[in-house]
C-alpha cells in the first residue's frame, strides 16, 4: 500500500472508532478544545503496531506516512506518526532528527504531540550520540513557539549524558526572555530538573534571571523549594 492509502486506513480506523465521551473530556485539555475522534490512547498504539507489521513498512516509507498524518488537524492522526515512527527506534539516524524537526513547520501545534516528539525520540537521539546539544540551536529561535519549548523539554533527557550545567545554562540563556507561556513551562520544567541534580549551579543561574524573565519560569523551576526558600526567587523592586 501507498502512504497515500495506509493514511486513508487510520482515518477510516478512527471514523469506526470515535468515542464521543472521550472527545468531551479531552477537551479540557486544550486550549479551544479538542478536534479529534476520542481514541483511547492504548487503541492508537496497538494500531500503529499492526500497520507497521502488517505492512512490513521500511522507515522511509514510514517517514512519507508520518509526514502526511502530522499535516492534519485531528489529534489522533500526529498521534499515529509519533507512535509509527517510535517503532524504527533502532533505525534511528541523523536524518530522524532531520525529519521530525521538518513536522514543526506543518503539524505539531500544542504541547501533547511536542512532549510526546522528545519522550519517545530524544532519550536514543542522546544514548545513541546521534546529535549533539548544538543541533538543537536553531529549534531555539523557531517561529513555532511549540519547537522552542522541545529544547528544555529535550534536554531533561540530556542531563543523563551530561553535568555540563554552565554549557546547558548558557545555551538556553536567550530563551529566558521567550514571550510564550508553553516555551516557559518548558524552561521551569528543565530548570526544577537541574535543581534536583545541582542545586547551587541552578540557584545562581535563576538569581541571574529572577527581575526578568517570565515568572512561570520562576514558579515551575522553584517548586519544590519550600514556601521561605521560594521568597529568594521573588522579582526585587524597580
Amino acid at each position: 500500500m501507498t502512504p497515500l492509502q495506509l493514511k486513508q486506513e487510520i482515518i477510516e480506523f478512527c471514523i469506526r472508532n470515535q468515542n464521543n465521551e472521550n472527545i468531551k473530556k479531552y477537551s479540557r485539555y486544550f486550549k479551544g478544545g479538542f478536534i479529534g475522534y476520542g481514541l483511547d490512547s492504548g487503541l492508537i498504539e496497538k494500531k500503529s503496531k499492526e500497520i507497521v507489521a502488517e505492512h512490513k513498512l521500511d522507515i522511509q516509507t514510514a517517514y512519507a506516512l508520518c509526514k502526511l498524518l502530522i499535516s492534519e488537524r485531528e489529534y489522533e492522526l500526529p498521534s499515529f506518526a509519533l507512535l509509527i515512527l517510535n517503532e524504527y527506534k533502532k533505525e534511528f539516524t541523523e536524518e530522524t532528527f532531520c525529519e521530525i524537526g521538518s513536522w514543526f513547520s506543518s503539524g505539531i501545534n500544542n504541547w501533547a504531540h511536542t512532549d510526546g516528539l522528545v519522550m519517545y525520540f530524544f532519550p536514543i537521539f542522546w544514548k545513541k550520540e546521534i546529535i549533539k546539544l548544538e543541533d538543537l540551536s536553531n529549534w531555539r529561535t523557531a517561529e513555532n513557539k511549540f519547537q522552542r519549548r522541545s529544547v528544555p523539554v529535550a534536554m531533561i533527557k540530556y542531563l543523563k549524558h551530561s553535568t555540563d550545567y554552565q554549557k546547558m545554562f548558557a545555551f538556553i540563556d536567550f530563551m529566558m526572555m521567550d514571550p510564550e507561556r508553553e516555551v516557559h513551562q518548558g524552561l521551569g520544567w528543565f530548570l526544577r530538573e537541574c535543581w534536583k541534580k545541582n542545586r547551587i549551579q541552578t540557584e545562581v543561574f535563576l538569581m541571574k534571571w529572577k527581575n526578568d524573565c517570565a515568572r512561570l519560569i520562576i514558579q515551575y523551576a522553584t517548586e519544590k523549594l519550600s514556601k521561605e526558600e521560594r521568597l529568594v526567587f521573588r522579582k526585587g523592586k524597580v
